[in-house]
């Protein structure tokens, strides 16, 4: 048996015509062995609680959640979660107490890739699922605003502008090193899933 994955939001981004900007990521479910996981819950509170009551689940069926990086339109709705353990890409968050880890998140299945470089904290989950096959959920190592996806080819993937990264060389190496995961599918953070053209 392997892990289900499942996208909940399809994340979105976008400038808006008063000089404000809309934002939330996509956000995952894996479920596995009958325990549910979220991967980066966002900043919709209203659509995530709607999205979840789709596949009736309640704030406390989530098992945990994982953080990808802390730019807040990925994390804000931990507030929605005061009882589930919360984890970055080295450690879980336990009131005051860190307690770190490496290699994989809570299970050898939940596979862990450093891919700093939008974010110099930035982890991405590696999954080798029951749906999908190969997954690889990236969030901001690639993402684009609504309507401009560019994803078909390795070209445009390496190319793709991110007017937010912290390093550009680190975020090059990272889109490589996703690439060359062996993932079938990838998870952007804001945009479709796509098929990795390598």
């Amino acid at each position: 048996m392997k892990p289900t994955l499942t996208i909940l939001i399809e994340g979105y981004a976008h400038p808006n015509e008063d000089g404000s900007y809309t934002a939330s990521p996509t956000t995952s479910l894996l479920r596995f062995n009958g325990k549910n996981y979220i991967i980066d819950p966002g900043c919709n509170e209203k659509l995530l609680l709607e999205k979840m009551a789709e596949y009736s689940l309640k704030v406390e069926d989530i098992t945990a959640i994982f953080l990808t990086h802390y730019h807040l339109d990925h994390v804000l709705n931990i507030r929605l979660f005061p009882s589930t353990p919360i984890y970055d890409g080295n450690m879980q968050w336990d009131q005051d107490k860190e307690i770190f880890y490496t290699d994989y998140w809570l299970i050898p299945e939940f596979k862990l890739l450093a891919t700093p470089g939008h974010a110099g904290e930035q982890f991405s989950l590696l999954i080798d699922t029951e749906n999908l096959g190969l997954a690889c959920i990236v969030q901001d190592v690639f993402w684009w605003e609504d309507g401009k996806q560019t994803s078909n080819t390795v070209e445009e993937l390496l190319a793709s502008k991110d007017p937010f990264m912290s390093d550009h060389a680190a975020l090059l190496e990272s889109r490589k090193k996703v690439l060359e995961s062996g993932a079938k599918w990838i998870i952007p953070g804001h945009g479709k899933l796509f098929k990795n053209p390598l």
